[in-house]
């Protein structure tokens, strides 16, 4: 079943923003120990510092990126949150996206940190929710979605109702008053989730506005988003779609095929999967998803024109880059937005220069949004909050 304007999907009234013609374009910040020029060869230049990785998303801001993910991760590099509170002050406009890990912080705590950022940030913070292991912890997988579900609904409580009152199998929580967190957006800040096992799907379907996925074909994509579709509509939630996905844009296809093989023209297959294997989503469904694009994948590492599958084999998770000519890259994101997709989150190595090229080969011929702001999160004057407009007490 192909999907496109005006079949099924793009006339699903799940998806949120299903005639918008914008999407919300956004970068990624090079803090966990994730930045090559060669894939696998590590490069002081490139090391996960703040200083490198501020550059980066000051970087993404001026070439007009609307959002940037702050990934998580136990390796060597930077605390999420750490490293969006100090960034704050050094931007005007882009949003960060940052990556919680579920049960790390106490959940009323996790709401006063986030609402904390959300003032700095002036309403421009959105949540990357991730539920895989905590650091040194093995947890079954419906456990562990259970306790997300728990975090998410407390964390729902603190940002849109007077008090916290809860009670499940990790958490017990009565607070009178949620007024110390409440958050500069209106409701909390948007939240995205990735996931592809049946607990995660009901998740996202349950709580989050965004769902994203990796690169994968088109018909696989498809897939996965009818069925979000679909289990949202048991909840009479509506959601909307994003793509994580790298990016190789040079001025001829020729040139991007060329660089895709340069970066990966000295890695060390031992390296690789040693990259690949110390990531705590390495078991996770969606990583395997990505093992199976490289199978697919041609002689050339190509699952699908322009779709370049040969990032993984140095890297868990988003495992593949969209590969072409400024053209190629724009029909090639065009026919993501026609299926419905209103998110990307993009990155390239080395992460800077990469973001540059794109910001002037692609970049002024799209048309881009906020979702927070489409969807009327963030207010237009400033909130009657303790934190903002609100009377001291």
């Amino acid at each position: 079943m192909v999907l496109t304007k005006g079949n099924r999907l793009s006339n699903n009234p799940i998806i949120r923003s299903q005639d918008l013609d914008a999407a919300e374009v956004s970068w990624f910040a090079p803090i966990c120990n994730d930045d090559f020029r060669y894939m696998g060869i590590f490069d002081d230049e490139l090391k996960s510092t703040f200083e490198h990785a501020s550059k980066a998303v000051i970087e993404a801001e001026s070439n007009g990126f609307r959002n940037v993910l702050c990934p998580s991760s136990y390796q060597v590099g930077q605390d999420t949150v750490a490293f969006g509170a100090a960034l704050a002050p050094m931007i005007e406009k882009i949003q960060l996206l940052l990556a919680i890990r579920c049960g790390e912080v106490h959940p009323p705590m996790l709401a006063r940190a986030i609402s904390t950022l959300d003032h700095i940030l002036k309403g421009r913070l959105t949540i990357n929710v991730i539920s895989s292991d905590l650091p040194g912890e093995t947890l079954e997988s419906y456990a562990r979605y259970r306790r997300s579900a728990e975090v998410l609904e407390i964390l729902h409580q603190a940002f849109n109702r007077e008090e916290i009152n809860f009670e499940g199998e990790f958490y017990k929580i009565s607070l009178e008053t949620t007024e110390p967190v409440r958050s500069y957006q209106q409701g909390g800040p948007l939240w995205y989730f990735g996931g592809y096992s049946p607990p995660a799907v009901d998740l996202c379907a349950r709580y989050c506005d965004v769902y994203l996925m990796w690169p994968e074909t088109k018909e696989r994509l498809k897939d996965l988003m009818i069925k979000m579709s679909d289990k949202g509509a048991e909840y009479k939630r509506k959601l909307d779609f994003g793509l994580r996905v790298h990016v190789i844009v040079r001025e001829t296809e020729n040139e991007a095929r060329e660089a895709a093989d340069l970066l990966m023209s000295r890695l060390d297959e031992a390296v690789g999967k040693n990259i690949r294997e110390r990531a705590q989503d390495v078991s996770a469904l969606g990583v395997a998803r990505q093992t199976e694009m490289r199978g697919l994948s041609n002689n050339e590492g190509y699952a699908e024109p322009h779709l370049f599958t040969g990032i993984g084999r140095a890297r868990s998770g988003c495992g593949a880059a969209l590969v072409g000519s400024p053209e190629q890259i724009l029909e090639k994101l065009q026919e993501y937005q026609d299926m419905g997709i209103r998110s990307f989150i993009l990155s390239g190595y080395p992460n800077r220069e990469e973001c540059e090229i794109f910001g002037k080969l692609v970049m002024p011929h799209l048309k881009t949004c906020a979702l927070a702001e489409v969807q009327n999160r963030v207010p237009k004057e400033e909130p009657d909050t303790p934190l903002a407009g609100g009377k001291r007490k």
